[in-house]
């Protein structure tokens, strides 16, 4: 009987010692690190990180010592451009696009290896900030191993060639069969690898409305079974927000600040933009502002080309609007040339006036209420003044908290007349301003003020 009771003890013994250390190992392998919440979404700006060109060396190893830097913007996501193997077949340019994609688990070796995105992923948790990874789900490059292995895996022509996607010039890539199930299933399970095995944080996904929701939405539903991600869709479409997606990009907003930076549109169009928005969405959606990202700097010019005068007024109206910042690289440091997309090419990381202005709008974000823009945010109010066609006033508030932005969307010099009255802190400059109702007030090209109380 005693050696019964004594078999029983250590059997109990070495059970309890299993599953401590069946706990550990776990542990081991399960994210550590505080998840992405909605709560993270309200106050955060997004940067989109050009690894190639932000660096002369390009590499991830380069870009993770400046993260500590990117914390001082206010940055919380740090959105990477594609940092997978580029296809040499049908290639662009000497080095390709990032967008032509041999294999979705692999780490181009151009930027680094999976041990430097495992380092630079730590460093930004660390940090407080949230990495996701662009997601290319539309098409891939000619070598990916689908090509040979799965040809029903792409789109067809009637002679049963594989076709680009259709009414693009994009020769390098080859378009994605969606009707295909056994296709739609592999994409899924290698999203969920950079989420389970990397601990990323999401995606932000390439030409997303071309993909069918319903992808987006199961694909979505599997990730989040792993861990709560956000997911940003390159697309306008309301109907993306209902499918998994967080936010989408503010198209029409970033071109109507192009338009009235040109002097082609004036506030009123900004006026009509803001009620297109309450609209076409949803009070939980997020629209990404922003006055620069890789397209439109490499092909429609940098921000001084586009926005001219304008541009440090577009610049905080992009803090300032519903909605969350993005930075591109280089914005930071006052680039002023189109980087080149398919070739090597550097920023030149010297600070200059836009960095100061970034870490001001960037504390402003993080830290006021009243700005924010994510799935319970701020109330957005129009302002009238005497002169609403070249005068831009609004204001933001939450739980008592408010902001006030004023700004001069002209090329002249106006003075105006605002229902508006009170004591301010001009938030830029740290001065005190005060406004009687009905007092004139004189800005010049461009002159904004963001007023707290």
């Amino acid at each position: 009987m005693k050696k019964i009771i004594a078999l029983i003890a250590l059997i109990s013994i070495v059970s309890c010692k299993n599953q401590t250390q069946n706990k550990a190992n776990l542990s081991k392998t399960m994210p550590t690190e505080k998840a992405i919440t909605d709560a993270d979404l309200e106050n955060a700006v997004i940067y989109e990180a050009n690894i190639r060109q932000y660096s002369p060396e390009g590499t991830f190893e380069e870009f993770t010592k400046d993260i500590p830097q990117l914390k001082q913007l206010g940055v919380k996501i740090i959105w990477l451009m594609p940092i997978y193997p580029i296809s040499n077949t049908k290639s662009k340019g000497p080095l390709g696009s990032y967008y032509a994609i041999t294999d979705y688990t692999k780490v181009n070796p151009e930027f680094g290896n999976l041990g430097d995105v495992k380092t630079l992923i730590k460093t930004a948790h660390e940090n407080g900030m949230f990495v996701i990874l662009d997601w290319v789900a539309n098409h891939t490059g000619w070598d990916h191993e689908w090509i040979k292995n799965h040809p029903d895996y792409y789109t067809q022509d009637d002679k049963g060639s594989i076709i680009q996607p259709a009414g693009t010039d994009w020769s390098d890539v080859a378009d994605l069969n969606y009707d295909n199930k056994a296709m739609r299933k592999e994409m899924v399970e290698d999203m969920s690898y950079w989420v389970k095995d990397v601990n990323v944080d999401g995606f932000r996904c390439d030409v997303a409305g071309s993909v069918p929701n319903d992808f987006w939405k199961d694909a979505t539903m599997q990730l989040t079974k792993i861990k709560p991600i956000f997911m940003l869709a390159e697309a306008w479409e309301p109907e993306l927000m209902k499918n998994g997606f967080d936010m989408d990009y503010g198209w029409d907003t970033y071109h109507i600040m192009n338009d009235i930076a040109q002097g082609k549109k004036n506030v009123k169009a900004w006026d009509e933009r803001m009620s297109q928005i309450d609209t076409m969405y949803q009070k939980e959606d997020i629209l990404m502002n922003f006055v620069t990202n890789h397209d439109e700097n490499s092909w429609s010019g940098t921000v001084k080309e586009r926005l001219g005068n304008a541009s440090e007024t577009m610049i905080a109206l992009s803090y300032c609007a519903p909605g969350m910042p993005l930075i591109y690289s280089g914005l930071e440091y006052d680039i002023n040339k189109r980087l080149r997309f398919f070739d090597k090419d550097t920023i030149s990381k010297v600070k200059g006036k836009v960095w100061p202005l970034l870490e001001k709008l960037g504390k402003l974000k993080n830290t006021n209420i009243a700005l924010n823009g994510g799935k319970n945010p701020a109330t957005y109010t129009k302002v009238n003044s005497s002169n609403n066609k070249d005068v831009l006033i609004f204001k933001r508030e939450k739980d008592n908290n408010k902001l006030i932005f004023i700004a001069n969307l002209s090329e002249k010099e106006v003075t105006f007349t605002t229902d508006l009255s009170g004591e301010f802190l001009n938030y830029i400059t740290q001065e005190k301003m005060v406004i009687n109702k009905e007092q004139k007030l004189t800005f010049k090209p461009w002159e904004y003020k963001i007023l707290v109380p």
